[in-house]
């Protein structure tokens, strides 16, 4: 088969490159480093002929709408007109949660719904690299804050990669798809988050120190919209402390 990959050149993308490489199909890398440009759309077009599958990783939360959703939304538009399925990578607790880039994921994910084409929408909790993040970002000398009852259900980056694979090289749907979301195999609140990787780095526990959620989006966090119900989720990779003790943190 031959597979496009958006955003080839990223965390995420290059790890799907591989895995479909590895496979022993066809990858064609498209970001702007190959010409290819998904807010203007130059080289799209080109790209996706004799395309089986194109893979959207492409993403900059720094330039707004642009890439994120008009972007997501140009190479839907060209995958559906040449019969191109597009697998997509979105994130898990998007429908009901105020945050801006949530917000933009799902109109992505409605925009992609909105071209008529074959496409498969990949839901995945934080990777752990943002859940790590999060954490530090929220820690101080001793102390780390949580709001509410904040907690992520971090995933492995390379797992995604394999289920992005699993679905461009698998079965071609009819119509847009949502597959079922995929999420790590522990829920863990920032407090045990920072425990890990102080521990990895020889440190005692934090003292955590709880923090009243002011807003909407913060109060989505402290709910745990971002954390899938039980069950609703496939859950698999390496867990955040496995991730941790490989030091890739």
């Amino acid at each position: 088969m031959r597979v496009v990959v958006a955003g080839a050149s990223g965390d995420l993308g290059s790890r799907v490159a591989r895995q479909v490489a590895d496979r022993g199909h066809e990858v064609v890398p498209a970001s702007r480093r190959t010409g290819v440009d998904l807010v203007s759309g130059d080289g799209l077009r080109e790209t996706l002929e004799g395309a089986d599958a194109v893979v959207n990783c492409a993403d900059d939360p720094s330039r707004g709408d642009w890439v994120t959703v008009y972007g997501a939304r140009r190479l839907a538009d060209a995958a559906a007109a040449q019969g191109v399925h597009l697998v997509h990578i979105s994130i898990v607790g998007i429908d009901d949660h105020p945050l801006t880039y949530y917000r933009r994921k799902l109109r992505a994910e409605q925009g992609i719904a909105a071209a008529g084409g074959p496409a498969t929408v990949l839901r995945a909790t934080q990777f752990h690299s943002l859940a790590a993040f999060f954490a530090q970002k929220l820690s101080v000398g001793p102390l780390t804050a949580t709001i509410g009852e904040m907690a992520f259900q971090p995933v492995d980056t390379d797992w995604v990669a394999e289920r992005l694979a699993d679905l461009a090289l698998g079965p071609r749907p009819t119509a847009y798809l949502r597959a079922t979301d995929v999420a790590g195999p522990d829920v863990l609140t920032i407090g045990e988050i920072e425990t890990l990787l102080r521990a990895h780095r020889g440190a005692s526990a934090p003292h955590v120190v709880r923090l009243p959620p002011l807003g909407r989006t913060l109060r989505a966090f402290a709910e745990r919209r971002n954390v899938p119900t039980p069950g609703e989720a496939q859950t698999g990779g390496r867990s955040f402390a496995e991730w941790v003790a490989a030091g890739e943190h």
